[in-house]
């Protein structure tokens, strides 16, 4: 079977979400995002992302329950699925193969 494509948004959306397990909601993947990147994306693109992984299969979402401190609104919690999972290492297989294969640069960070 094929795996869809994974964008770049999308690739580091789903490796937060892994990361972040059950405390995985949008402030907290934005957040994540934020401290490990240096970009801050909108909740806007990140919620459309969000949407697309799950179209696509590799996350799943439910909500939580209400909290007084967000006004009675439920959290949408994401999960990753075992698709999605498969689609983040065939990504890694798939850098790693060429990160491999390019003269004088090392998966140890170093360059000769």
């Amino acid at each position: 079977m094929k795996l869809t494509q994974l964008g770049e948004f999308e690739e580091l959306v789903l490796l937060v979400v892994g990361a972040l397990g059950d405390e995985a909601y949008g402030v907290t993947v934005k957040q994540e995002i934020e401290s490990q990147t240096g970009r801050k994306p909108s909740i806007g693109a990140l919620h459309s992302a969000l949407n697309r992984l799950e179209t696509k299969g590799f996350i799943n979402s439910h909500e939580g329950g209400a909290t007084n401190e967000r006004g009675g609104r439920r959290k949408r919690y994401y999960q990753l699925t075992a698709s999605g999972k498969r689609a983040l290492l065939a990504a890694h297989e798939l850098r790693s193969n060429l990160i491999s294969r390019v003269p004088g640069l090392s998966l140890g960070g170093s360059l000769s």
